[in-house]
């Protein structure tokens, strides 16, 4: 018998002594494995009566049963393998897709394994399918039907379900068809396979595709073919594929099997056990007991918004407001004293319009015992679907969520300090000071830790969300599960379930990572006393008393959360209503009408193929009956807009950067000795004219890839090596084989080490190791001239030193067959055109600072890479920005200043992020620019540069926008960002409270303190020891700490966000739990610390420990470092 647990199903084999299927089962268990797994036993008993068998156990749940109860365990790609090679020897390759994991395994001519499964991301798997086919408001068993009557694909971001989650609640909102949206998603797990498990390896036939999505989707098979340019006789089909593992781990023949009767291992499982890590990693219950749980519901009882019967009501003028959210709509009708008459909520189904509808009928219904129909005189609607529903309805006006939230909070307690807003997909966080707001923060591209994370966890064990929450209650002992991404928990919740976690105690654990991801990874609070003492918590995830409760623990003090928390952004749209109706703009409403509620439903739909750049979006039009028109689909707002004329439209530096750089000529004036193609990516963003020149001036005729499209993306998406690479890493396989295809003599890459350093007391003016080494993956991943004939040139290259630069450029030039005369002529020249393009940038933008200054106008100041001027990468912000009147400059732009980086706190060793600190500086001292950051999702430099960026703002009263891009399409919540910013900007000139917040450090490491104890963390078993004795021999007193431990890693996520790498939290999680305990006298205690002065993100961990110490309250403990790389001294 083979028995397969995986994350979601269950599955059972017995084979015969002839080795055929005698029993098999499959099912999915809801989290309740045990007692699946005994019901099926019992089947195969009833069938089969008691008989013996020889047990061996699989699956990533399984794992944890067969420690629970000793039993025999393999690993499930070795059971999937080992049914190849005794059932299928012509296999060349088996993609497998279960639940939560993707597997392929390669399989040469003598049957040897070259294994890839994901890691602990599940998108892409049968998870993923299951809540897209959620949102989608359809069974998962539809899902493979509607595929196959596709006619059009769109871009979905498969990096992970949550990304594309807004990606599907975009199509929804075009009102693309159900069918295109399905096949479009089983397109998403195929780049997702691809770009995680291919990794530059070809599939080649024939292929097995195993596991449930395959077996109960055909569709999804047939999306695979289609990418892979594969045929249906490419494929061998398996009986019963879902059963690959189970089929496996009943054919392994090992001595580990373990014989038993079927009722003997009914019995083994059926005690109850408990693991022997079960009680660790724990929180503290939220309720001690029932009696308490409800003496505190009795306590919140009175935050109540005031309402009045529609009874009671009189015939009058009404206010409307509709929140229209991602996966909820809500809508508020109230009086001219601001009462609420009535309020609805309900999911969208995935038909915004159809939701409103609804929730205008109810108001209807709910007024037909009245002699009167409410007459609506103004109407406001906010939310994600604010533009769609404004068209649909002609309702009057349109307001950003956050200041609707805010009006909202406002109305139930003038008083405010704090609010957070958790709804479906999004988070938002105000910070009020005297009554105006002093800052907003709004979740980034990931929806991690909002309503529909819970309610996808409560789906998937088999719950409503409602008795989900209520079970939260009841726990004692909720499980920690950290505060990573949605699928990072999954992981954490099979971890407990395995260690026999009860689901209260799940729950519970869920409702203590909505807000400790609140707190610590989308607000990075470490001292709560910025809250203030008047918190509201407001959205559909505080209806959840477990959250609620979670946050009052975790931040120390009570919250208010209004009896009403889900309709308080409809709720501040409609006192928003009111408020500009009695101020006087009182014309005549646009909005429908009650009566006619049922016309915006009869819109007509057309798809336009948009020319307006090489994306070539299709772009959806709505018409309404009103005359209104409703546009979808575009990246960009150049040629279709749903906005109305900006007064002013601004100036974007981006884009006219774009063009000064590529804008060149390409060929010689002789003719070319060969053709040099040269990809669009990453560091050639930063030295093209250096390059198109030399290489023009030497004879050589040079051709660029394509600029970046979906389409370029995708054609490099199986050569992509790793799943958690940022998203332009991922672009320069498509780049590269885009000039593979164009058929170019050679490609050149270079590795450039070392940019040229611009100031002039930098440590150092490395590229990211992504940035510098990703020449060395495209010649593993895709290898140009053994598999094309195409030669790779990647020469290692410094820009920081004009000798090494010369001989390096001489060396390969001359190589080609140039004479170095003309490389010398060459260089001269190439140096001169890069040195023309930096000046023409910094000219320009001195201009629109000049300007600025003049007019009084806000100027945006956008940090990036250099290659964030690609349009794809950067998701069209800087037109966003220009739509708003503003004009948008690169950190390039800024004037040098005497080329210092003064007064710096972190190591300055990145020479892209040294422009940044410089930039920051200045921006502070301009009142009228403010700073936005794009952050490309899994940027390693950015986790610790985000944090500086925002103190160094911090001590000139600013804040930081952050944008976080990477494949996603939809930009609806990069619109809420920047609207937001824009919305407060005005508020803040109209009432300025710049609170200026100095900058503190750890005492710096003298000579007198050497006399103080040196505590050092535990690096590991073989760096520790000899770090540690040389210098106990000089005379220092040096304790190593023991190895970390769960409560280093809870400390360590306190004083840092998790986006850091894990050693770093662990580590600096381990000396501030030493600082904490007592242990140590601090006057008399020091940090110690390595540095290594290279291209890791470790060279910054003292700056990121010595801003842990200050926030932990032990700026007296000096931190000193070891280094021997340094040429500047940094005493910060």
């Amino acid at each position: 018998m083979g028995i397969d647990i995986g994350s979601t199903t269950a599955k059972i084999v017995m084979l015969n002594s002839r080795g055929n299927v005698a029993f098999s089962a499959y099912r999915r268990h809801n989290a309740e494995t045990l007692t699946t797994l005994q019901s099926m036993l019992l089947e195969a008993m009833d069938e089969l009566g008691n008989v013996t068998i020889e047990l061996l156990v699989t699956g990533s749940a399984g794992m944890g049963i067969a420690e629970k109860y000793e039993l025999p365990f393999i690993q499930e790609v070795v059971a999937s393998a080992e049914v190849i090679h005794q059932r299928y020897q012509e296999v060349r390759t088996l993609i497998d897709i279960g639940g939560e994991d993707a597997k392929i395994i390669f399989f040469d001519e003598q049957y040897r394994p070259d294994i890839r499964m994901n890691g602990s991301c599940a998108g892409g798997t049968g998870a993923f399918i299951d809540e897209m086919a959620m949102l989608l408001n359809v069974p998962v068993s539809e899902l493979d039907g509607l595929a196959s009557r596709h006619t059009t694909i769109y871009p979905i971001a498969s990096r992970c379900g949550v990304f594309a989650k807004t990606d599907l609640q975009n199509l929804l909102s075009r009102q693309v068809p159900k069918d295109d949206i399905a096949a479009s998603v089983f397109h998403a797990v195929v780049l997702q396979t691809l770009a995680t498990l291919a990794r530059g390896r070809d599939m080649s036939p024939p292929i097995l595709f195993g596991g449930g999505p395959f077996t109960f989707m055909p569709s999804l098979k047939e999306a695979f073919l289609k990418v892979l340019n594969l045929t249906a006789t490419d494929v061998i089909s398996a009986e019963s594929p879902e059963l690959l593992p189970a089929l496996g781990a009943a054919l392994t023949n090992t001595s580990t099997r373990q014989t038993i009767p079927i009722q003997g291992l009914i019995d083994i499982i059926t005690v109850e056990r408990v693991h022997a890590q079960s009680q660790q990693n724990r929180h503290e219950a939220l309720f001690e007991s029932s009696e308490q749980y409800q003496g505190w519901v009795k306590n919140h009882e009175n935050h109540r918004i005031q309402k009045i019967d529609v009874a009671d009501c009189t015939d009058g003028d009404y206010y409307l407001g509709i929140d229209s959210g991602s996966t909820t709509t809500k809508v508020a009708l109230i009086d001219t004293d601001g009462r609420v008459v009535f309020g609805h909520y309900a999911n969208n189904g995935g038909n915004s319009i159809r939701a409103v509808q609804n929730g205008l009928n109810k108001i209807s219904q709910a007024f037909d015992g009245n002699d009167f129909s409410p007459r609506i005189v103004r109407s406001i609607v906010t939310g994600y679907g604010e533009d769609l529903i404004r068209a649909a309805f002609g309702m009057d006006d349109g307001i950003v969520e956050t200041l609707a939230h805010f009006r909202a909070a406002k109305a139930f307690d003038p008083d405010v300090t704090f609010i957070l807003d958790i709804g479906g997909q999004d988070m938002k966080a105000i910070f009020i000071k005297e009554g105006q707001i002093q800052n907003i923060e709004i979740n980034e591209a990931c929806s991690s830790g909002c309503g529909s994370f819970i309610e996808s966890f409560a789906h998937n064990m088999g719950y409503g969300v409602a008795d989900f929450a209520q079970l939260a209650c009841t726990a004692e002992s909720p499980y920690n599960l950290g505060t990573r991404c949605t699928v990072f928990m999954n992981s954490r919740v099979k971890q407990a379930l395995r260690e026999g976690a009860k689901i209260n105690d799940i729950s519970a654990g869920l409702a203590y990572s909505v807000i400790k991801n609140a707190l610590h990874k989308v607000l990075k609070i470490t001292d709560m006393d910025i809250l203030g003492d008047h918190i509201v918590v407001q959205g559909g995830t505080f209806r959840n008393p477990a959250v609620q409760k979670a946050m009052e623990h975790l931040i120390g003090r009570p919250v208010v959360c209004p009896d009403m928390a889900e309709l308080m952004g409809a709720y501040g749209a409609a006192l928003t209503a009111r408020d500009t109706f009695v101020s006087g703009e009182n014309d005549e409403s646009a909005f429908v009408g009650l009566q006619n509620v049922d016309k915006p439903g009869e819109y007509l739909r057309r798809d336009i193929r948009c020319r307006g750049c090489e994306n070539k979006c299709v772009v959806t039009k709505l018409g309404f009956p009103n005359g209104n028109s409703f546009f979808s689909g575009n990246r960009c707002e150049k040629i279709y807009s749903n906005g109305g004329k900006a007064e002013r439209k601004g100036v974007s530096i981006p884009a006219i950067k774009y063009h000064l750089l590529f804008d060149r000529e390409t060929a010689p004036k002789t003719t070319p000795l060969l053709t040099l193609g040269i990809p669009r990516v990453l560091n050639l963003f930063e030295n093209y004219p250096f390059w198109n020149t030399l290489f023009v001036e030497c004879g050589i005729k040079v051709h660029l890839s394509a600029p970046s499209s979906n389409t370029l993306y995708q054609g490099g998406a199986a050569y992509i090596m790793s799943e958690n690479l940022c998203f332009p890493g991922k672009l320069v396989s498509g780049h590269v084989m885009d000039l593979i295809n164009t058929g170019v003599d050679r490609i050149f890459y270079p590795m450039v080490f070392y940019e040229k350093n611009e100031f002039t007391d930098a440590n150092n003016s490395f590229n990211c190791p992504v940035v510098s080494g990703y020449p060395d993956v495209i010649r593993s991943a895709i290898d140009p001239q053994r598999k094309y004939g195409i030669p790779l040139d990647m020469p290692a290259i410094t820009f920081r030193d004009d000798n090494l630069l010369d001989k390096a450029c001489l060396q390969y030039l001359t190589e080609l067959g140039i004479a170095s005369g003309v490389v010398r002529k060459a260089l001269k020249k190439a140096k001169a055109a890069q040195s023309e393009f930096k000046q023409g940038i910094v000219d320009m933008g001195a201009e629109l600072i000049r300007n600025s200054q003049a007019s009084e106008h806000p100027l945006i100041l956008l940090m990036g890479r250099p290659y964030h001027i690609d349009s794809l990468i950067n998701h069209n912000v800087p037109e966003l920005l220009t739509d708003f009147g503003v004009d948008v400059i690169t950190e390039d732009c800024i004037p040098m200043m005497g080329e210092t980086l003064a007064n710096r706190h972190v190591m300055t060793q990145w020479e892209y992020l040294n422009r940044y600190f410089h930039a920051v500086r200045w921006a502070g001292q301009h009142e009228n620019v403010e700073l936005v950051q794009l952050n490309s999702f899994g940027c390693g430099p950015d986790a610790f540069i985000l944090d500086e960026v925002r103190a160094i703002l911090a001590e000139h009263g600013k804040h930081l926008t952050v944008i976080r891009i990477d494949e996603i399409e939809s930009t609806g919540s990069t619109k809420l960002r920047l609207r937001s910013m824009m919305e407060s900007l005005q508020q803040a000139n109209a009432h300025p409270t710049y609170v200026r917040i100095p900058r503190r450090t750890t005492k710096p490491y003298q000579i007198e303190d050497r006399i103080r104890t040196l505590i050092v963390p535990d690096f590991s078993p073989f760096c520790s020891p000899p770090i540690v004795r040389p210098f106990m021999d000089l005379g220092y007193e040096i304790v190593q700490l023991p190895p970390p431990d769960h409560a280093s890693v809870d400390v360590g996520l306190k004083y840092t966000n998790n986006e850091i790498c894990y050693p770093g939290i662990i580590t600096l999680g381990d000396l501030v739990k030493a600082l904490q305990s007592g242990t140590y006298d601090l006057s008399r205690t020091a940090i110690g610390f390595s540095q290594t002065g290279g291209q890791c993100r470790a060279t910054s961990y003292p700056s990121m420990i010595k801003k842990a110490l200050v926030a932990a309250g032990f700026e007296q403990v000096p931190v000193v470092t070891l280094s021997t790389s340094l040429s500047v001294l940094n005493d910060q």
